[in-house]
């Protein structure tokens, strides 16, 4: 093999390593781009929507009941022989309560039950002695239930886990993009540079405005 040949082998061995990069990296961005459309919409929309919760104050809705339950299964000798598992469907079938129980506490006077779901909460406090109870509901509507998916409060492992997927798909697809500017060669300079002005006015914000 003549010594002269192998600058060119290597020149072509880093110009299709090169090529690779630059396809698979607009292959991840487009694709992945796609595959989380509507949950990364989801998120920037419920971002802008979470930051004006006053915007939406007027869908919350609150009501009281008052009601009765068996009183043997509260009026019992001591606090961990309640029972717990029928006052919680009973809950559930005569209020139709939703969420999941969060709260289960007893003290010698009362037992305190909350549920808690995306835009909702419910409370009840029961009387040991004759089981009568005080039932409270609140509702944030629509966007109070998206808000709190954002956020992730009180929504399950599942949707906590497609929170951290989310996150890791804007991490590849951000990153994927800046991957392909490095190959356009007319449009790199000026990619980066608009790159650098928007980190300098996310540091500035924080340092002006933000208590």
């Amino acid at each position: 093999m003549a010594p002269e040949t192998l600058p060119v082998k290597s020149y072509k061995k880093g110009f299709i390593f090169k090529r690779n990069i630059s396809n698979w990296s607009r292959w991840l961005h487009i694709y992945l781009s796609m595959i989380s459309f509507f949950v990364l919409f989801f998120f920037a929309v419920t971002g802008l929507t979470l930051n004006h919760t006053e915007w939406f104050t007027s869908q919350q809705h609150t009501q009281s009941k008052k009601g009765k339950v068996d009183p043997k299964w509260v009026n019992t000798p001591d606090s961990a022989s309640v029972a717990r598992l029928e006052i919680v469907e009973f809950m559930r079938k005569t209020h139709n309560v939703k969420g999941a129980m969060t709260e289960f506490t007893t003290d010698e006077y009362q037992c305190t039950v909350s549920f808690n779901g995306p835009g909702y909460t419910a409370d009840v406090f029961i009387n040991r002695e004759d089981g009568v109870y005080d039932f409270s509901e609140t509702t944030t509507g629509a966007f109070g239930v998206m808000n709190d998916l954002h956020k992730g409060r009180d929504s399950g492992k599942a949707w906590s886990l497609l929170i951290d997927i989310s996150a890791v798909l804007m991490v590849v697809v951000s990153l994927t993009g800046l991957v392909m500017l490095f190959f356009l060669k007319k449009k790199r300079v000026a990619g980066l540079v608009l790159m650098a002005v928007g980190l300098i006015l996310l540091y500035l914000v924080y340092i002006i405005w933000v208590p």
